[in-house]
C-alpha cells in the first residue's frame, strides 16, 4: 500500500510537470498557456492533499498495527501460555485421579476435587482464550 501510494504521488507529479513544460511551450498562445498553468496548479493542489491523505492513513494505519502487534498479540500470547499449562494441569490431575486407590476414599476424593477444580479453571480460561482469538 505504501509503495503504491508513492509510485501514485511521483506519477502525478511527473504528470503536473508535463502540462508545465507544455505551457512554457505554449508561450505564444497566450489562452492555453494560461490553462495549462491553471490545470497544473490545480492538479498541483489535489497532490498535496493526496500527500496529506496518504501521510496520515499511514500514521493510522501504521498506528494500529503497531498496537496489535505490542498489546492485542502479547495477550494473546501470555493467554496461550497460561491455558497450555492449566491443559497440563488437568492432564496430571485425570492420570492422578485414575491412579488413585479407590480402597482409600481419602485420597481417591482428594484426587478427584483437584480433578473437578483444575477442569473448572480450564474451562475458564478456555473460554478466555476463544474470546481472544475471535475478537
Amino acid at each position: 500500500m505504501i509503495e503504491a501510494g508513492k509510485a501514485y504521488i511521483s506519477a502525478n507529479k511527473l504528470f503536473v510537470n508535463g502540462i508545465r513544460d507544455l505551457s512554457q511551450q505554449c508561450k505564444k498562445d497566450a489562452m492555453i498557456s494560461e490553462c495549462l498553468e491553471k490545470c497544473g496548479e490545480s492538479l498541483q493542489e489535489m497532490i498535496n492533499y493526496h500527500m496529506i491523505l496518504f501521510d496520515q492513513a499511514q500514521r493510522s494505519v501504521k498506528q494500529q498495527l503497531q498496537n496489535f502487534v505490542k498489546e492485542d498479540v502479547r495477550k494473546f500470547k501470555e493467554t496461550k501460555k497460561q491455558f497450555d499449562k492449566v491443559r497440563e494441569d488437568v492432564e496430571i490431575a485425570q492420570v492422578k485421579n485414575a491412579q488413585a486407590p479407590r480402597n482409600k476414599p481419602h485420597e481417591a476424593e482428594e484426587a478427584m476435587g483437584t480433578l473437578t477444580v483444575t477442569r473448572k479453571c480450564f474451562r475458564h480460561l478456555a473460554l478466555d482464550y476463544v474470546l481472544q482469538v475471535s475478537s
